[in-house]
């Protein structure tokens, strides 16, 4: 998730909505549809989720819209869940856990509901996109998601990127993001420092 995990679509998952496997009960916690004035708690809980994530720069100044947006509270915004919906497949765009809450089955919880939702709406599957964070890959497994394929998102800094790119336009490349093959991890890990392996992440709904 992403910057953060993203698909070769564009769809985005970051992976900090991880929780401990020994799940702790939250009865003051309540799940709900977000709402605008949620944006400002909401923005806070996702970018502290991804202090500590291979996402950790993916910093957003505003909420992006999804068709199927979930919050948990307990007085404030506590973890989200962002879905889009554009057909039978679903694809889970955000999911963070504030990191003073991890541990109380969130993201498991929010889960549910949006499968529960989505499972109603007739949709047959639900994927996302994740890198190398083990505690996200461990629950995205938790949670009966498989890994179907892999690729690589590469960073080139300011001193690695001439190595990539050919300037034009009298324009100077400072920086780059970047894809490659799964085939090319070890060439792509020896010319540049930055390198993560991103992985769909999918999961059958449905009887």
């Amino acid at each position: 998730m992403a910057g953060a995990a993203r698909g070769r679509t564009g769809r985005l998952s970051l992976p900090g909505a991880w929780e401990r496997p020994e799940v702790r009960r939250d009865p003051g916690r309540s799940i709900r549809d977000y709402e605008p004035a949620d944006e400002g708690a909401w923005l806070r809980c996702r970018v502290l989720g991804l202090l500590g994530t291979t996402c950790y720069d993916d910093v957003w100044p505003a909420k992006r819209r999804a068709d199927l947006e979930l919050v948990a509270t307990d007085g404030d915004v506590t973890g989200v869940l962002d879905v889009s919906v554009p057909g039978a497949e679903a694809t889970i765009e955000t999911v963070v856990v504030h990191p003073d809450h991890r541990g109380l089955g969130i993201a498991t919880a929010l889960l549910a509901e949006a499968v529960a939702r989505l499972e109603r709406c007739g949709v047959r599957g639900i994927d996302a996109w994740a890198r190398e964070d083990a505690p996200a890959l461990a629950w995205f497994a938790r949670n009966g998601f498989v890994e179907e394929c892999r690729y690589l998102q590469v960073y080139a800094s300011p001193a690695e990127v001439g190595t990539a790119l050919t300037a034009k336009h009298g324009l100077e490349p400072v920086g780059a993001f970047l894809h490659a093959r799964i085939e090319r991890e070890t060439e792509m890990r020896q010319r540049f420092e930055r390198v993560h392996v991103c992985r769909r992440m999918v999961r059958g709904l449905g009887p």
